[in-house]
C-alpha cells in the first residue's frame, strides 16, 4: 500500500499518545501512595506501564520527524518505528507473563505459553526490520510511504488470543467479577482498534492498552482509602510491614484501639477521627495512618524523617488525653519500634493484641524488648498448637505425659494417678501447663491436646498391666471446652476402645461449671460415659463456686479437695472443723475425698483425720514423666 507522507501524517494526532504518558505517570504516582506489595506480579505490571510510556514517546517523536523526512535521517525513523512497535509487544509479552501467577496457571502451562509469547516477540520484532531492509514491510522512499505488510495487527491479535485462552482455561477458578473486568476491557481494546481502522486512524493505537492496565490495576492491586480519616485499609498495612522487613527501615508504630467501636458496622465518631487525622499529620511528617478495623487505627512513621518524634508523641498524647476528658471512650495506646523479625513475619497485629491484653484500659505502653522476646515465645507456642491441631497425631512428639502418684489410704500404696501435660519444643524445651494451656483454650486447640493424653495414657495404662503393675487407675483432665466438643463422648469411648485397657482403668478429672447451659451439657456427657465404666472426679472443690444441689446431681465419684483447702484447715480450728464436716458429709454419700497438695507430714495427718481416702502432692512426689510411676506402682506377685 502506498501512501504520501503528507497524508500519512494526516492521520494521526499525538492526543492519544500524550493521554497515555499522562496516565502511565498518575498510574505510577498512584501504586506509590497506597503500598501495593513489590511482588512479582506489581513488577511486571510496572514494567508494562514503563514499555507503554516508552511507546507513546517514541511515536510521538517519529510522527514529528517524519513531518519532513529529508531533515532527519531515514535510519533513524526506521529505527523509531521499530522500537515503537518492539515496546508495544514487549508489553503484550509482559501482560502474558504477569496473567500467568493471578489465574493460577501451573508450572508447565506456564512455560508454555511464556515461551510462545517470548517467541513471537522476538518473530515479530525480527520480520519488521527484515520487511523494512527487504522492502515487503514498512519503508520510506522519497516523499511516499510503502506500508506493505503490516505485521502489528496480526501481532496485536496474536498476543491477546493467549491472554484470553488463559483466562479462559481457567474460567472456573477465577472470581467472576474480575474474569468479566479483564475480559470486557480487552474487548473494549479490540472495538477501540478496529473502529480507528475504519477511519484509517492510528492515533490511538497506544492508548488501547490502559484499558487492560485500569482492569489490572484496580481489581488485582487497589488499596483503597477511607476518604474521610485518610487511613489505608488493613491490606495495605500488611504491604507496608513487608516492605519495611526488606528494607530494614527504622519505623515508628503507635496503635489506637478503642473497644467500643471494635464491632461490625462500627467506625471512629467523626469528631474523633478528625481529630486524629489533623494531630497526626501536622506532627509527623511523611505519616501514614491504616484503618485496621472499626476500632483500631495504627499509625506509621519513618523516624529518620522525625528526629524528633519523642516531642511529636507527647503532643499527640496530650491532646488525646484532653479528647479522653471531653469523649470518656476507653481505649488502650500501644507505642513500639520496628523489630526485624516481628516485620519479616507481618506479625504487628499479633503483637499489638498480645500487649493489650495484658495492659489496663486507658493507658498508653512503650513495647519494651523484653516484651518483644515474650511475645516471640508466645508466637512460637501458638505456632507449634496450631500444627498440632491440624495433624491430630495421637502419638504428638511434642505432647509429653507427666503424672503424680496418688497415695491410697486404705491399701497403704500408690496405686492410681493423674496425668499430667506438658509440651516438648525444639526452641524451648519443656512447656508448662500454665503457659500453654490458655493459649489452646484461646484459639480453640485444647481439645486435640486432651485427647493426645487421654490415647497416650491408656496406651501406658496398657504397657502397665502388660509389664505385671497393678494400676487401680490413672485419671486426665478435661475443660468445659473438652465437653462442648460435638463428638467429645465418641472420642473418649473410641481411644479407651482401641487401646484395649477395660474403661474402669481411666478417670476424667472435670472442674464444676456456673453455666446453666453447660451444667446441663457436662450432665449429660459425663451420665452418657459413665455407663461405659468410667470413673468421675470433681476437680478443684474448694475454689471460687460450689453448688451443691448440681454437684449431687453429677455422677461423680470422687471429689478433689483443693490445696486451698488443706491450707486452710491448718490456720485454725474453725477452718479445720469446716473442711472435716464437708469431707464427713461426702463420705456418708458414698464419695471418696482425694485432697491435693500434701507437702509434709502436719498435711498429711491432717488430711487422714478428716476422711481423706487418697492423698496427692509434693510430699509423695513431684510431677514425673509417666514412664516412671514403675517407680511407685507394685507389680503382682
Amino acid at each position: 500500500m502506498l501512501e504520501t507522507i503528507s497524508t500519512f501524517h494526516s492521520n494521526y494526532t499525538a492526543v492519544g499518545d500524550i493521554i497515555v504518558m499522562a496516565t502511565v505517570m498518575v498510574f505510577l504516582i498512584l501504586i506509590q501512595a497506597v503500598y501495593i506489595e513489590k511482588n512479582r506480579e506489581f513488577k511486571i505490571f510496572t514494567g508494562i506501564l514503563i514499555f507503554l510510556f516508552a511507546a507513546a514517546a517514541t511515536d510521538i517523536f517519529f510522527n514529528v520527524k517524519i513531518k519532513d523526512p529529508f531533515n532527519t535521517p531515514v535510519f533513524v525513523l526506521y529505527a523509531f518505528k521499530w522500537a515503537y512497535q518492539l515496546f508495544l509487544f514487549s508489553a503484550l509479552h509482559l501482560f502474558v507473563l504477569y496473567m500467568g501467577d493471578p489465574l493460577h496457571q501451573n508450572e508447565e502451562v506456564d512455560r508454555r505459553f511464556y515461551l510462545i509469547s517470548g517467541f513471537l516477540l522476538i518473530a515479530f520484532t525480527v520480520t519488521d526490520i527484515l520487511g523494512t531492509i527487504f522492502k515487503f514491510g514498512f519503508y520510506i522512499e522519497g516523499e511516499y510511504i510503502h506500508k506493505g505488510l503490516d505485521l502489528f495487527p496480526i501481532g496485536y491479535v496474536a498476543f491477546v488470543s493467549i491472554i484470553m485462552y488463559m483466562i479462559v482455561k481457567v474460567r472456573s477458578k477465577v472470581f467472576r467479577p474480575v474474569l468479566i473486568g479483564v475480559i470486557s476491557t480487552c474487548a473494549m481494546s479490540f472495538i477501540i482498534m478496529y473502529v480507528q481502522s475504519l477511519f484509517n486512524q492510528t492515533s490511538y493505537t497506544t492508548a488501547t492498552y490502559l484499558f487492560p492496565c485500569y482492569a489490572v490495576l484496580y481489581l488485582l492491586h487497589s488499596n483503597a482509602f477511607d476518604i474521610e480519616m485518610g487511613t489505608a485499609h488493613i491490606e495495605a498495612f500488611k504491604n507496608y510491614v513487608k516492605s519495611v522487613g526488606k528494607s530494614g527501615k527504622n519505623i515508628l508504630f503507635m496503635s489506637l484501639y478503642l473497644p467500643a467501636f471494635d464491632v461490625v458496622g462500627k467506625k471512629f465518631p467523626k469528631e474523633i477521627s478528625d481529630k486524629v487525622r489533623d494531630n497526626v499529620y501536622l506532627h509527623f511528617k511523611g505519616a501514614t495512618m491504616f484503618q485496621i478495623s472499626g476500632g483500631r487505627t495504627i499509625l506509621a512513621c519513618d523516624i529518620v524523617k522525625n528526629p524528633e518524634y519523642e516531642d511529636a508523641l507527647k503532643k499527640i498524647l496530650k491532646i488525646f488525653d484532653d479528647e479522653y476528658q471531653i469523649y470518656q471512650q476507653d481505649y488502650k495506646i500501644v507505642i513500639t519500634k520496628a523489630v526485624e523479625e516481628v516485620s519479616k513475619g507481618n506479625d504487628y497485629l499479633g503483637l499489638l493484641q498480645y500487649i493489650e491484653k495484658r495492659m489496663p484500659l486507658n493507658d498508653v505502653h512503650e513495647v519494651k524488648e523484653k516484651e518483644v522476646e515474650a511475645y516471640k515465645e508466645h508466637k512460637y507456642i501458638v505456632d507449634e498448637l496450631a500444627d498440632i491441631y491440624a495433624k491430630r497425631d495421637l502419638n504428638d512428639p511434642r505432647i509429653i505425659v507427666f503424672c503424680q502418684p496418688v497415695y491410697n489410704i486404705k491399701s497403704g500404696k500408690f496405686d492410681t494417678a493423674e496425668a499430667l501435660m506438658r509440651m516438648k519444643l525444639d526452641k524451648l524445651g519443656m512447656v508448662f501447663p500454665d503457659k500453654f494451656i490458655p493459649i489452646a483454650e484461646n484459639n480453640g486447640y485444647i481439645h486435640a491436646l486432651s485427647v493426645i493424653i487421654l490415647a497416650k495414657t491408656c496406651e501406658q495404662i496398657r504397657q502397665l498391666m502388660e509389664d505385671g503393675y497393678y494400676v487401680k487407675r490413672i485419671s486426665v483432665n478435661f475443660s468445659i471446652m473438652d465437653v462442648r466438643e460435638e463428638h467429645f463422648c465418641f472420642n473418649v469411648k473410641q481411644i479407651v476402645q482401641d487401646s484395649g485397657i477395660p474403661f474402669d482403668k481411666v478417670a476424667i478429672e472435670i472442674t464444676e461449671s456456673q453455666n446453666e447451659k453447660d451444667f446441663m451439657l457436662i450432665k449429660e456427657k459425663l451420665s452418657e460415659l459413665k455407663q461405659s465404666g468410667i470413673t468421675f472426679y470433681l476437680d478443684d472443690f474448694g475454689t471460687g463456686y460450689s453448688n451443691f444441689d448440681r454437684i449431687m446431681e453429677m455422677p461423680f465419684d470422687i471429689i478433689k479437695f483443693d490445696r486451698s483447702l488443706v491450707i486452710a484447715s491448718g490456720e485454725n480450728d474453725k477452718s479445720r472443723i469446716m473442711v472435716s464436716h464437708l469431707a464427713q458429709m461426702f463420705t456418708d454419700l458414698n464419695y471418696a475425698v482425694l485432697y491435693e497438695g500434701i507437702e509434709d507430714e502436719n498435711d498429711e495427718n491432717r488430711c487422714r483425720d478428716m476422711y481423706a481416702k487418697y492423698l496427692q502432692g509434693y510430699k509423695y512426689s513431684k510431677p514425673i514423666p509417666i514412664e516412671q510411676l514403675t517407680e511407685y506402682f507394685e507389680k503382682f506377685k
